[in-house]
């Protein structure tokens, strides 16, 4: 066995799937209806990457199969804080959906609806506040979801982006803070 099948087989046992959704379709035909079978999944690695997939197929184990592939095919990386939490608050839009989501405090959980809920568990996200607005379609949420973690920024990927240090922008960081709290004394 090549050491790349092993590697491969090996992070596959490493993923966490979530299945989201299934919804079942109908196609008319002449005799009557032929139903089908479309899932939505999940796929992370609880260590910073996330994707989803959708696949339809005539049975429901086929159809979250080929939405797992899909899902393993588009993984994103995002950066997070302490491996808890997001670095900023961010919104995120698909379609009529609005989705915001705001980094925690330790010992806040997730709270998030659940096409929201099923991407952080996967990205292992521990802390994080969220709300959706305008539609609750789980293919949107998911999408929406997904959009914003890919405008996530890390300090050392905003320090590289302006050619300054690291210290500079976490130190900025704690001076607001530090500003904040003076002014509410």
């Amino acid at each position: 066995m090549a050491r790349s099948e092993r590697d491969n087989r090996q992070e596959a046992s490493d993923l966490v799937e979530k299945l989201v959704h299934i919804n079942r379709v109908a196609k008319v035909v002449k005799g009557g209806r032929r139903f089908g079978f479309a899932a939505l999944v999940v796929v992370g690695d609880g260590k910073g990457r996330v994707g989803f997939g959708k696949g339809k197929a005539r049975e429901v184990p086929e159809a979250i199969r080929k939405a797992t592939e899909a899902a393993k095919k588009n993984m994103i990386r995002v950066p997070l804080r302490e491996g808890r939490t997001l670095h900023h608050d961010i919104e995120g839009r698909h379609g009529a959906g609005k989705v915001v989501i705001r980094s925690a405090q330790p010992g806040t959980g997730i709270i998030a609806g659940g096409p929201m809920r099923a991407v952080f568990e996967a990205l292992g996200v521990q802390d994080v506040v969220s709300k959706s607005t305008g539609t609750s379609n789980p293919y949107n949420m998911v999408r929406g979801t997904i959009n914003a973690l890919t405008r996530q920024m890390s300090p050392r990927m905003v320090a590289a982006k302006r050619s300054k240090k690291v210290s500079d922008i976490v130190s900025r960081r704690g001076e607001k803070i530090a500003a904040g709290a003076q002014a509410t004394e």
